[in-house]
């Protein structure tokens, strides 16, 4: 069992950025692929970013490649989700999740634990 808690969303304005945190407790957190999911209202779920479990293989959504950089820190049992140069379209709650896997994947439904998500919203 994994739980999982996000932080760090907030109101921002376009072009600025944040800082979005994902702590971890329970098992081992170096044994679970990392990612990162957004939801808008109205919207499905969505795949934003995902690291392995050393950090060797990390993927991005098209929409974010280049302004999200996703990290984690295994000792701190936490990963992060720096997003930059951020757009109104980029509004939504973001969640972390947890794979217990080896390989790198971006369906939501492969996840097997949810942070309650954090909200941003990115003001034009």
């Amino acid at each position: 069992q994994v739980q999982l808690v996000e932080a760090g969303g907030r109101l921002v304005q376009s072009g600025g950025s944040l800082r979005l945190s994902c702590t971890a407790s329970g098992r081992t957190f170096s044994s679970y692929v990392m990612g990162w999911f957004r939801q808008a209202p109205g919207k499905e779920r969505e795949f934003v970013a995902a690291i392995s479990r050393r950090s060797y293989t990390i993927y991005y959504a098209d929409s974010v490649k280049g302004r999200f950089t996703i990290s984690r820190d295994n000792t701190k049992m936490t990963v992060f989700l720096q997003m930059n140069d951020l757009k109104p379209e980029d509004t939504a709650v973001y969640y972390c999740a947890a794979d217990y896997g080896i390989e790198v994947r971006t369906d939501s439904y492969e996840y097997d634990y949810w942070g309650q998500g954090t909200q941003v919203t990115v003001s034009s």
